[in-house]
């Protein structure tokens, strides 16, 4: 599955994502800094992966984690610091939330600063973390 948003195409299509520039791109951050590659290797193979691209360069990535029964934790969503300001973000989380092998399923994140680009798509805080109601 994939959309057009502008010059850039978002896609869940696995065989797209350049694990060396999602490396890059997570390395940058405060929640995955620390992450060995061999970690985030393992964490994207196991997870449901989106990516952003432009002329087929990877831009941006986010992943999901989940049963795809109940509940999906969104994480990892990151946008290449030059595209920034684009849209691309809420494209990115529009596109997650609304995916199909979303629908109907509880989303859970973690956010230390973007708690109003994903309340945009109904995350609302509780007690310990952001959670969508399906």
């Amino acid at each position: 599955m994939e959309i057009k948003h502008g010059d850039f195409v978002i896609s869940d299509d696995p065989s797209l994502i350049n694990f060396d520039i999602v490396h890059e791109l997570l390395s940058k951050t405060y929640w995955a800094q620390n992450r060995t590659k061999k970690t985030m290797k393992k964490s994207i193979e196991n997870s449901l992966c989106f990516g952003v691209y432009k002329d087929g360069i990877q831009v941006g990535f986010a992943r999901c984690v989940t049963d795809y029964a109940f509940m999906f934790w969104l994480g990892d969503v990151i946008i290449a610091e030059e595209y920034r300001s684009c849209g691309l973000g809420k494209a990115l989380v529009g596109f997650i939330t609304g995916h199909e092998k979303m629908a109907g399923l509880i989303g859970f994140l973690g956010t230390k600063d973007a708690h109003g680009l994903y309340e945009q798509f109904g995350f609302v805080m509780d007690a310990r973390a952001m959670r969508k109601a399906p």
